[in-house]
């Protein structure tokens, strides 16, 4: 009876005892450091620019050493219907897709299945014999080129150094691409049955637009990094990714091709038009990622998500690795992916670096509250997560808008994060 009574004892310890550390619970802010009064800055941030009909709604959710201190939901997910938005509402996560796959990437790389240096025509021939673009004929989309002259290789599609653009960004390569028939997204292929492999062996024929190496230029490189992924596991970037990361991390509503049944839940896509006002995408646009994305997993923009789900993802990165006693990488893993892979390079005028699969923050380029010590990145609809090692923090902020002139809602949500330390 005795060993019963102290089992008994010993379980109900235990079961307190992960009550305190687990990860990702809420309490109160000022358990960890942070004013529940100054938090209150964000929804007086986000809801301004609801009123002013600058986006229709929100999601942010922000933790502090494990501990969520702030989850809001504000406005609409669709300003026609008044439908309100839900703190598990969906959105395009766009470009937020790429630090997934990545992660992907050095999953495997942590296996010895591939080496961040090699050259990516050990695994995908038809990049053995690449040329970079010395001039092109707008009139038919006829180009000249030259050979490269070093391989093109794994860190560089990582690190975004290889030369491949997004025919969106670079006008020279949108005729290219287009007379080749590559999408920069899901949306080129919607509700057809176009796989990556076609597209992506496709692209290794096309011209890059400087020497590998050379420069930071945005573009297919982690959709390329997806089929990368699919050649070396034999499995579908969607089956490797789910299995492997997804469930794991109960990243339960995170989604290549969102299923019927959630469909309700899927935030309206809204853009700015020429009056400054809001309007929605056509319905046929605004799902494009949903049909597309059944058959063509974009590793660059292909997935849907929700703020909370995506805050287990940081956390994750966050932690160096692990969540909730899974670990998917090892920290020194994390270590290298946060590091500065570009040298003197930079991507933007706040001087900030890349490493492999997101941006690293130059301090000494930064001059704002807290934007030194956060890695992340964002999503063309304005979405955006970060994870701070220096001071404990996770974020994202969800949102659904582009083209906008108000894309600082992102930088003000991060002042208004950074201004409740109180500590």
């Amino acid at each position: 009876m005795k060993k019963i009574t102290l089992l008994f004892i010993v379980s109900l310890f235990a079961i307190q005892l992960f009550a305190q550390t687990a990860i990702l619970q809420p309490v109160a802010p000022e358990k960890v450091g942070m004013s529940a009064t100054r938090l209150k800055q964000i929804d007086k941030h986000l809801q301004n620019y609801i009123d002013k009909q600058w986006v229709a709604g929100a999601v942010g959710v922000v933790a502090r050493n494990g501990k969520i201190v702030y989850y809001n939901n504000l406005g609409y997910s669709n300003i026609e219907n008044k439908a309100v938005m839900r703190k598990d509402d969906i959105f395009h996560i766009m470009s937020m897709t790429k630090p997934i796959v990545s992660l992907a990437v050095m999953m495997l790389y942590e296996e010895n299945r591939l080496m961040l240096d090699e050259p990516v025509s050990n695994y995908i021939p038809e990049f053995k014999n690449l040329q970079v673009l010395d001039s092109i004929n707008m009139k038919d989309s006829s180009f000249v080129a030259t050979p490269t002259r070093k391989s093109l290789t794994i860190r560089h599609l990582l690190s975004h150094t290889s030369g491949i653009g997004y025919s969106f960004v670079h006008a020279n390569m949108r005729a290219i691409y287009a007379k080749a028939g590559v999408p920069d997204v899901a949306a080129g292929v919607r509700g057809s049955k176009v796989k990556m492999a076609e597209k992506m062996k496709i692209l290794a024929t096309m011209p890059l637009m400087h020497q590998p190496g050379e420069k930071w230029t945005y573009g297919l490189n982690t959709d390329m990094l997806g089929y990368l992924v699919e050649v070396i596991s034999g499995q579908s970037l969607a089956e490797f990714v789910e299995q492997r990361i997804l469930k794991p991390l109960t990243m339960n509503d995170t989604h290549f091709g969102l299923p019927k049944e959630k469909e309700s839940r899927l935030t309206t896509v809204y853009y700015e038009n020429e009056k400054g006002a809001l309007s929605p995408y056509k319905k046929e646009d605004a799902n494009f990622l949903i049909e597309g994305g059944r058959t063509y997993f974009s590793g660059g923009s292909g997935l849907v998500s929700t703020a909370m789900d995506y805050l287990k993802f940081a956390q994750m990165l966050l932690n160096g690795g692990e969540l909730n006693g899974v670990r998917l990488v090892s920290r020194k893993t994390v270590d290298v992916m946060i590091t500065n892979q570009i040298g003197g390079l930079f991507i933007n005028g706040s001087g900030d670096k890349f490493g492999l699969g997101f941006s690293v923050p130059e301090a000494s380029g930064y001059k704002g509250v807290g934007a030194a010590n956060g890695y992340g990145w964002g999503g063309a609809f304005t979405t955006n997560f970060w994870f701070d090692k220096k001071e404990g923090i996770a974020a994202v902020l969800m949102t659904q808008i582009a083209p906008t002139s108000h894309g600082d809602v992102v930088d003000k949500f991060k002042i208004a994060v950074y201004q409740a330390l109180n500590d």
